[in-house]
């Protein structure tokens, strides 16, 4: 391994070893975990009706991104 790999941050590190459609999917996987998780806290701090519509973006961003990867080359 060489001073610079080493220096580098795992993150950085596993993002260049994906794909593109992988590093695409993960991007929808990210954004849908933070919709989930913002649907959670508001739904039990602030209100369950917002809590709940936020809940929606989940299945939204999923079907989403499976429209966007759908006939993407995976290689």
């Amino acid at each position: 391994m060489t001073s610079e790999t080493l220096s580098r941050p795992r993150a950085r590190q596993i993002l260049t070893i994906l794909t593109p459609f992988h590093r695409v999917k993960l991007a929808f996987m990210v954004a849908a975990f933070l919709s989930f998780v913002l649907s959670v806290s508001l739904w039990f701090l602030v209100d369950r009706e917002l809590g709940l519509f936020v809940g929606l973006w989940v299945p939204a961003i999923h079907s989403l991104g499976t429209l966007v990867l759908v006939g993407e080359d995976r290689t």
